[in-house]
Parts: C-alpha cells; sequence; structure tokens
C-alpha cells in the first residue's frame, strides 16, 4: 500500500494542540493510517504542514449562486424579501455550463478557505419555465463536477421546492425549482448516484414550499437511503405565522407531525423558535445549521443555539448566502452574537466551536468519518498560519483559540482532501487565478 505522509508542525488533536505530528495517508482510499506524535523534525520523504492543522472545516449550509449576489444585494436597505427578488433575477440566468463555471470558482474559494466538504442545497433543477432539461439532473451535475474539479467534498442536498407558499402555485421565478409533485421529485433523483467524494441527500426547501401532504414522501425517501434531509426552519416570523394561520402550529411541530425531525435531519436557521420547538428539535436529536454571517446580513435574528444544543441538537455551521466565505468567522459569530444578546462570555469553547465547524459538519453531510485526525479517518486537513498579523503572538498550544477569534479564510495555507494537497501555499492547484474564475463567471451572469 502506497503512502503519503505528512508533517505538522502543530496539530489539534480534538482537545489540545500537540506540536511535532506526523500523519500516514494511504493513497489507495485517502485515509489515515497512523498519526505520531513527539517527531520534532520533519522526516525525509514528508510534506511539511507549518502552522496549525486542523481538521477540514465543513460548510454545511451553500448555495453556490447566491455568490453572484456579494456586495450587489448591499446596496440601499431592504428585507429578505427584496434581497429574494435580486437572488431569483440571478438564478433565472444560470445554465448548467455557467452555474458549473461559477460553483467550480466558489468551491476553489471555500478550499482556499480550509473547507473540505460542502453541503450543497440545492433547488435549481430546471431550465425557465419549468421544463426538464434533456438530463433531468443537469445541474446537480453541473454542481458535482464543479466541486470534484475544484477538489472538496460534496453532498448535494437536492430540494423538494413545490409551492409558493402554503399550497399555492409556484410563481413564475419558481418554477424553474418544482418537480410538480414529491414523487415526482422523489423519481428525479432517485437516478443520482454517491462515490467516494459525493453523497446525496434531500432537503425540504421550507415548510412554506412544500405542502404539509408532500413532507412524508421527501422524509421517506431519505430515510430509506439513510441520507442526510436538511430544511429551511423558521428562519423569519413571517413564515412561522403563515404556518399557524394554515395549520394552526409552528413549523417545527408541523414536520414532527410528518415525520420529518430525527438524528439524520437538519434545520437550517432555526432562528425563532418556541421552547416547545426547542424540546422537540433536541428530542429528536435534529440538528441545527447556524449561518451567523447570512442572518446578521439579512437582518434575520439571533437564534437559540445555546438553549438548542442543551436540548440535545448538534451545531454546525455554513456559509449559506455566502456574504462571507469563511468558517472561523461563522464559528466565532456564533458565540459573539450570543455574548451581545445575553451579555455574557463564553458560552462555548474554542475546541467545541471548532467542532460544529468540522466534525459535527461532516456528520450532517453524511461524512461521519470526517473532521478528526486519528487513524481511519478521512485525510482531510486545513493548515493555519500562525505568523500573520492576525495569528502572531499567542503562544501555539493556544492555536484552537487563535483560530477561532483571531483567524479568517485568509489565514489558511495548506489544504487537503482525501490526502490529495488542493490548496498549497495559499494556491489553489486546480484553479491558480481563483479571484480571476470568480470574477469571470459573475461577470457573465451580470453581463
Amino acid at each position: 500500500m502506497r503512502m503519503t505522509t505528512y508533517w505538522l508542525e502543530h496539530a489539534w488533536l480534538d482537545t489540545h494542540v500537540e506540536p511535532g505530528v506526523t500523519v500516514e495517508v494511504s493513497e489507495t482510499d485517502g485515509r489515515i493510517t497512523a498519526v505520531s506524535t513527539g517527531v520534532e523534525m520533519c522526516p525525509p520523504g514528508a510534506t511539511a504542514l507549518r502552522g496549525l492543522t486542523l481538521p477540514g472545516l465543513s460548510n454545511a449550509h451553500s448555495h453556490a449562486f447566491h455568490r453572484a449576489l456579494r456586495s450587489t444585494v448591499q446596496v440601499g436597505s431592504g428585507t429578505f424579501w427584496t434581497w429574494r427578488e435580486v437572488m431569483y433575477g440571478v438564478a433565472s440566468r444560470l445554465t448548467p455550463d455557467s452555474y458549473y463555471d461559477l460553483a467550480r470558482a466558489v468551491y476553489a474559494e471555500m478550499a482556499l478557505a480550509g473547507i473540505t466538504s460542502v453541503g450543497e442545497f440545492h433547488y435549481v433543477h430546471h431550465a425557465p419555465g419549468g421544463t426538464p432539461y434533456a438530463h433531468p439532473n443537469a445541474m446537480g451535475e453541473a454542481l458535482i463536477a464543479a466541486a470534484s474539479d475544484a477538489g472538496i467534498r460534496i453532498t448535494l442536498l437536492d430540494t423538494a421546492y413545490l409551492s409558493s407558499g402554503f399550497g399555492a402555485a409556484p410563481n413564475s421565478h419558481q418554477l424553474r425549482f418544482s418537480d410538480g409533485t414529491a414523487e415526482a421529485w422523489a423519481q428525479r433523483v432517485s437516478s443520482l448516484t454517491d462515490s467516494a467524494f459525493v453523497r446525496h441527500g434531500a432537503a425540504i426547501h421550507s415548510v412554506r414550499a412544500v405542502p404539509a401532504t408532500e413532507l412524508a414522501t421527501v422524509a421517506k425517501w431519505a430515510q430509506d437511503r439513510e441520507a442526510p434531509l436538511h430544511v429551511h426552519l423558521s428562519e423569519q416570523t413571517a413564515e412561522n405565522d403563515a404556518c399557524q394561520a394554515a395549520h394552526g402550529c409552528t413549523p417545527t411541530q408541523l414536520l414532527a407531525d410528518h415525520g420529518v425531525l430525527g438524528p439524520r435531519t437538519t434545520g437550517v436557521h432555526n432562528t425563532h423558535l418556541t421552547e416547545s420547538d426547542i424540546a422537540l428539535l433536541g428530542s429528536s436529536s435534529t440538528g441545527t445549521c447556524m449561518c451567523p454571517t447570512t442572518e446578521r446580513d439579512l437582518a434575520d435574528g439571533i437564534g437559540p443555539a445555546v438553549q438548542l444544543q442543551r436540548a440535545g441538537s448538534p451545531l454546525s455551521l455554513g456559509s449559506d448566502s455566502h456574504a462571507v466565505i469563511d468558517l472561523f468567522e461563522e464559528a466565532r459569530a456564533m458565540e459573539l452574537n450570543e455574548r451581545l444578546r445575553s451579555r455574557t462570555r463564553g458560552h462555548w469553547t474554542a475546541a467545541a466551536l471548532l467542532r460544529a465547524a468540522s466534525a459535527t459538519g461532516h456528520a450532517a453531510l453524511g461524512w461521519a468519518d470526517a473532521g478528526v485526525i486519528e487513524p481511519g479517518a478521512l485525510a482531510d486537513l486545513t493548515t493555519i498560519a500562525l505568523d500573520t498579523v492576525r495569528t502572531a503572538g499567542p503562544v501555539p498550544i493556544l492555536g484552537a483559540e487563535t483560530a477561532v477569534f483571531a483567524a479568517s479564510g485568509a489565514d489558511v495555507r495548506h489544504t487537503i482532501v482525501g490526502g490529495r494537497q488542493v490548496v498549497r501555499d495559499g494556491v489553489h492547484t486546480a484553479v491558480p487565478d481563483t479571484a480571476g474564475a470568480l470574477a469571470a463567471s459573475i461577470g457573465a451572469l451580470h453581463g
């Protein structure tokens, strides 16, 4: 068995920083076969990763095409709902080819920020007007190809999106998103297959976009395949009010009533919840994906992450609309948002926040064997420099605190996925001009 060896100047081993660590990786399956500590010098033939190496980060919630909205939606004011109209305009111009170009650049940007797996919440399925492509999954396949060429893992969370709101027909923008019925959605996505770097899961866009009578079909599809199931949940108070008017209960209760909650399910945002909602999510071990940079950008509010975790809901993180792509900022924001709301400090340790940004996120996407540096785990690693203007000064033993409370994605020097170096010395090995690729693909959509 051929092996690749990495020497980590400093490594975060889940509970502490360890200096001088070697990691051996099988080139056959990209898994860690051995971890050795106390190795003071880089052994002959090993690749040195100088700085602090962490488990690869997981972006548990992404809409790749939203990257084209960055700055454009910052002009003037508005609400989530006015932001949504701008988003529809960009979505209407996507084709399989243009989506591939954009997503490849976006996923390369993620790799540069230390992200090794992404959960793509994908709902732009069909041609404008709702006509299926000759290959019905052409848009999803473009995203998979983009992730492959950018060198990161992807969980394609193929999304059921059937209604403009609690049973109303899709509007003209949403026709691209809709398969008509959950059964038709299930037939389309059932032709997709997993691979070494690809997982397939399901998503319910929201309780307003999937009628209650259709929820169980999506949940059963995911259950039968033991696949992840994600759902936008209580992001807006308007959604809660409309659900109460339509069904006499909260969105969380509606999902519970139709068998959607459970340990393979993740609610995204979970912002405006009642105490009963929190208890339902926690008791069912339904996960919570917080997206603080998007939630603050859209003025959504601050979700009850502390209470959710205490109730039993595992926490993961996502960059969602990609106002920024920086999992260190997402982790930091979750803690700092809670400090502002509660006026107390220290709700999570740096270690707990790193786990939310890595192991818990990978598990929420179906990669339960990622997110740790230990034998048998997937060899997905992220190295940040400890000598930049943001990270210089603290002793290495405080590496977790430095990563979460000082570093940014710009401090990432190396990203390794399945034992293969995707980012080397801050440059993407396959997309060396990532900025140019972003500019060109976004410019083509706005042109």
